[in-house]
């Protein structure tokens, strides 16, 4: 069953999605040449200390950090470490927090000082692809317009869709129903209500759509080791109109 939050959880989302989007804003600001990925993870965990929050991931499933970062080939679930970051490189920093119960949850690719011309592309057709995800989390549409407008305007730019992880709802768990593949039929799947909490997540690759998952059981790569990039928001569907972007940071 698809969670409909009532007006206090509702206010509740709001609250841990505006911390998760300012933590996650001031993550990606502090990503440096030369840094490792552990460096970053310590810095977003000190950030959710900061603002009296904990980390969704910690310990989720036995996963082992604050936040997931993938390098380069890596789509979701890159386990912080010693991995140097470099000029560059695509940096993907998947960030959730619980507040007071509520789960704000959201993801950005940080292109590090010059990167070539495709890998930019790349990260602005996941940006607009993710936009179009939100766009058509209207009520009553249906998930499958969700993944079919992402789709378009990933494929439309050369790129494919990751097919074997998806978004899904949130609130007071990490993952709720409904799941949110990135690809999709218009007009098919669960229908789209006022009060739906849900993460929207183009994971996008340069090449094929196939990946694989290391043997350390979580980090997801290409398999053709070609770049991925991955974007995210958690949306309320609203009564009309289009969604309302929970995890903005600029929002006061």
């Amino acid at each position: 069953m698809i969670p409909i939050k009532t007006g206090a959880e509702i206010d509740g989302m709001r609250v841990a999605c505006q911390i998760s989007a300012e933590i996650l804003a001031e993550v990606a600001a502090a990503v440096q040449p030369g840094m490792t990925t552990g460096d970053l993870d310590a810095f977003a965990a000190e950030r959710m200390r900061a603002r009296g929050v904990q980390s969704a991931f910690l310990g989720y499933g036995g996963f082992p950090g604050a936040t997931c970062i993938s390098l380069n080939d890596e789509v979701v679930h890159g386990i912080p470490g010693n991995r140097v970051i470099n000029a560059g490189d695509l940096v993907s920093v998947d960030l959730g927090v619980t507040a007071e119960g509520f789960i704000g949850d959201n993801a950005t690719t940080v292109c590090v000082g010059e990167v070539d011309e495709e890998s930019a592309r790349l990260v602005a057709v996941c940006e607009a692809a993710l936009a179009a995800g939100v766009d058509a989390a209207r009520a009553g549409n249906r998930v499958g317009d969700i993944g079919h407008a992402v789709q378009t305007v990933t494929e439309a730019a050369g790129f494919s869709v990751v097919r074997d992880f998806c978004g899904h709802g949130v609130g007071r768990k990490l993952h709720e129903d409904p799941q949110i593949p990135n690809f999709g039929t218009p007009g098919k799947g669960p229908e789209l209500k006022p009060g739906m909490t849900l993460a929207i997540e183009p994971m996008i690759n340069q090449g094929t759509f196939r990946v694989e998952i290391l043997a350390n059981g979580w980090t997801v790569r290409t398999r053709d080791r070609k770049r991925s990039a991955h974007c995210e928001h958690t949306v309320l569907v609203a009564p009309k109109g289009p969604a309302e972007i929970l995890t903005c940071a600029e929002k006061k």
